[in-house]
């Protein structure tokens, strides 16, 4: 059977907050933006809510009908020249005004929006995968896959790259699996963990 999947509406906006909250919890980038098991349990979720609500302005979400999994994209256009980063947001505004939103006296919430910004491959359009979550007792059953796959479908179809970091050098084994590859150096967090910037060029039936 295939996996049942729709598009979040602002309904959606709480469960799909705390299901980013949970997966996320003991993700090696979550524990550097967020040290500590104490504090992360009680801010890391404001910065899951801030993408949350970028991703449903801007982007869109999908979630598996039983919300135990989501992945939140961006279509990013090409460069228009008018000074904004990738994922679409002014350069210097963006980070700046998520940490002072999210938890202003951590630098290192602005400092991984900075450093992702500056890897984000330009010059293509393409689709961003922010983020992806399953629920930590559904992992291992596919949906995770399943949920990239439908995109990356229609990605072929319409013949557009698409664009992700991958957080973990076990979450990097899927993405190999379903196409991507790395663009450009791996992304050491200073004083913190690897991240993997990948792409996937658009593949023929």
């Amino acid at each position: 059977m295939g996996v049942a999947i729709r598009v979040a509406g602002e309904g959606d906006r709480e469960p799909v907050v705390r299901l980013l909250d949970e997966a996320f919890q003991d993700d090696p980038v979550s524990r550097w933006v967020f040290p500590g098991d104490a504090y992360r349990r009680t801010t890391h979720h404001r910065l899951m809510a801030a993408f949350t609500d970028i991703v449903l302005a801007e982007g869109r979400i999908d979630v598996t009908e039983d919300g135990a999994a989501c992945a939140l994209w961006l279509s990013v256009p090409a460069p228009d020249g008018a000074g904004e980063h990738a994922d679409g947001h002014a350069e210097d505004e963006g980070p700046a005004q998520l940490r002072a939103a999210v938890d202003p006296d951590n630098e290192r919430v602005e400092l991984i929006g900075r450093l992702t910004a500056d890897i984000h491959p330009a010059g293509r359009a393409h689709e961003y995968l922010w983020m992806i979550a399953v629920a930590p007792q559904r992992q291992g059953e596919g949906l995770g896959s399943a949920l990239i796959e439908t995109v990356l479908d229609r990605c072929d179809r319409e013949a557009l790259p698409a664009y992700l970091e991958a957080s973990s050098a076990r979450s990097r084994t899927l993405y190999e699996r379903l196409g991507f590859t790395l663009v450009g150096r791996p992304l050491d967090l200073p004083d913190g963990p690897r991240m993997w910037p990948m792409w996937r060029d658009p593949q023929s039936a």
